[in-house]
């Protein structure tokens, strides 16, 4: 593998703080070994990038082991790299691809809707029936910006992206939830088209771990063919948290 120019050329240097300002990484803290660092005031999530020469490869590095884990690229492992993870692109187009998904779950990945949640209802009052629910939607309002931004804004059933007909679902649902943590962690949480929430909210559909719909017994043909008939693929990128809620959500609806 070509290791990265060190000092970065104009160009290299020119591109790399083109495509990471184009996908909100738009704070410079410096080079080092060739790799240029950012870093973002939204996404929780730092980056550097680096180059080969102006035509390639492109390389990427993170600094958080579950971000690399989750943007579903091939780890470079050869690559001396000052993050956590590397990535390497034949491309521009590949790099500006991988810092899209990088950032979404920046600012998606659990802790970063659990501090906007907190900081967001830390001086609200609880005392009432109508003061817990103004906080509980308040929570499920970053929920559901956090889930739009983990899945790209689109339902990985249906493939619909208009928000108005995307809905934010729990797997364990919000009264369910013991902490915060769990309440706000977009791995216990799908983004659906509004169809496949309202099935999946009542248990009358559920998913295996591979993300395979499962039908209850309790739905006649004409509505699973309906379903299914709507549906363009099955759910991907399933980690294993998403396992774990979905096992409960499967158990609670006697689908084993």
């Amino acid at each position: 593998m070509r290791k990265p120019e060190d000092p970065p050329s104009f160009v290299v240097r020119t591109e790399s703080q083109k495509a990471a300002s184009s996908n909100g990484f738009r704070l410079e803290h410096g080079t080092s070994n060739g790799w240029l660092r950012f870093a973002s005031t939204t996404s929780q999530v730092g980056v550097w990038i680096a180059g080969a020469s102006k035509d390639g490869p492109w390389f990427l590095s993170v600094d958080r082991p579950e971000v690399g884990a989750e943007c579903g690229l091939s780890f470079a492992s050869d690559l001396k790299c000052p993050g956590v993870a590397a990535f390497s692109f034949d491309s521009l187009q590949g790099l500006y691809n991988a810092l899209e998904r990088i950032y979404r779950l920046g600012v998606s990945l659990p802790d970063a809707p659990l501090k906007a949640y907190r900081a967001a209802v830390d001086d609200l009052p609880r005392g009432t029936e109508a003061e817990r629910l103004t906080v509980q939607r308040v929570g499920q309002e970053i929920f559901r910006r956090a889930l739009l931004a983990y899945w790209g804004g689109r339902c990985p059933l249906t493939g619909i992206t208009d928000i108005q007909l995307l809905r934010a679902s729990h797997i364990v649902p919000w009264a369910k939830c013991e902490t915060d943590e769990k309440r706000l962690d977009v791995h216990n949480g799908l983004l659906l088209s509004a169809l496949w929430d309202a099935a999946f909210d009542a248990g009358l559909v559920s998913f295996t771990d591979e993300g395979d719909a499962i039908y209850s017994s309790r739905l006649n043909e004409t509505t699973i063919a309906a379903l299914r008939s709507s549906s363009v693929d099955k759910l991907d990128a399933l980690t294993k948290f998403h396992c774990e809620n979905l096992a409960w959500h499967r158990s609670r609806h006697a689908f084993v």
